[in-house]
């Protein structure tokens, strides 16, 4: 009996030995082949262009090609299924967003990924600001006006996307200045922008990524930020914070890996991303779109999600917005 539990023992220990070695090893030569950057949108947009950048600086220090990989569809819903199902060892990593960490849990009944249980944060891309914007023939001078203006007549309110970033910081301000304001969402920004300036729809939502040609050149007339502070493309817009309104809200972007990624994989992971984004090209990009970057480390960049989470998921519930009824 003494000598069977011995010998037990000792293959048992062999046994763990040879796969803490194994273990090692792996994240001692990681990265040996090249990685996938998912990006659950089409190419073309900001979450591909920022995953393209940011891929072709840490390539070359980490000695591997990082290849950019569309999986459009369903809310991205599709894209993070496929990395929450994919191995936990650095070779495929998510472009996250509010969406896919925040919303989506309380936007699908049932989703085939848990965002705070199946995906581990890595890194921290950019807080892309929020602008409500008018006509500059607009009536509304500020948003004082629009909000008084409102009270007689609901004006229309354009946005990129049913729940997207937009529409759920507008329905935030409306909550909390007592706005009212009927949404009519788009097949994306730059749909919005047109129909604006068309005259088809009065207010639009927009973020820094496609708002910056139209509000530096003067193209709309700027009524309110909401963001924590007054940003560099509009500093004469005051938020609404300023205004009185406890409304601060962004669109942002993030990476994640699938949770169990080695914690030596994703310190490195987190390593090189902070150095891409603060590289000379990422940092000129994110200056010339005032994208707000915050070298967040990954518990941080958690930490921020967990706060959004507290923010926006009751929000979406308490408007009964669902995208799978």
């Amino acid at each position: 009996m003494i000598g069977r539990r011995g010998t037990l023992a000792g293959m048992l220990g062999a046994t763990g030995l040879a796969a803490m070695a194994g273990t090692a090893h792996a994240q001692g030569s990681w990265p040996d082949r090249p990685i996938r950057w998912i990006v659950g949108y089409p190419p073309g947009g900001a979450s591909d262009t920022f995953a393209r950048l940011i891929a072709g600086q840490m390539a070359p220090r980490l000695g591997q090609n990082v290849v950019v990989e569309n999986r459009p569809g369903g809310g991205a819903v599709v894209a993070s299924e496929a990395v929450a199902r994919s191995p936990a060892d650095g070779y495929t990593w998510m472009h996250v967003d509010n969406g896919i960490l925040t919303y989506n849990p309380a936007l699908y009944a049932r989703l085939p990924y848990d965002p705070d249980r199946d995906f581990a944060g890595v890194g921290f891309i950019g807080l892309f600001p929020l602008y409500v914007v008018v006509r500059p023939d607009s009536p509304w001078t500020d948003f004082a006006a629009l909000r008084a203006a409102s009270r007689t007549r609901a004006p229309t309110y354009g946005t990129p996307a049913v729940a997207s970033p937009h529409h759920l910081a507008m329905e935030l301000l409306k909550r909390r200045s007592g706005l009212q304001a009927e949404h009519v969402p788009y097949r994306g920004g730059p749909a919005a922008m047109q129909d604006l300036l068309a005259g088809n729809v009065d207010v639009v939502v927009i973020d820094t990524a496609t708002g910056t040609p139209f509000i530096r050149d003067n193209r709309v007339r700027t009524l309110v930020a909401l963001t924590d502070n007054r940003t560099r493309l509009a500093p004469n817009v005051p938020t609404a914070k300023e205004l009185g309104f406890d409304a601060v809200a962004y669109g942002w972007q993030g990476m994640s890996v699938p949770a169990g990624t080695p914690a030596p994989v994703v310190a490195r992971l987190s390593e090189e991303m902070i150095r891409a984004m603060q590289s000379d090209t990422i940092a000129a990009r994110l200056r010339d779109l005032d994208i707000e970057y915050r070298p967040w480390s990954p518990a941080e960049f958690q930490a921020f999600v967990g706060r959004e989470n507290t923010l926006w998921r009751p929000l979406i519930r308490e408007l009964g917005i669902r995208l799978d009824s």
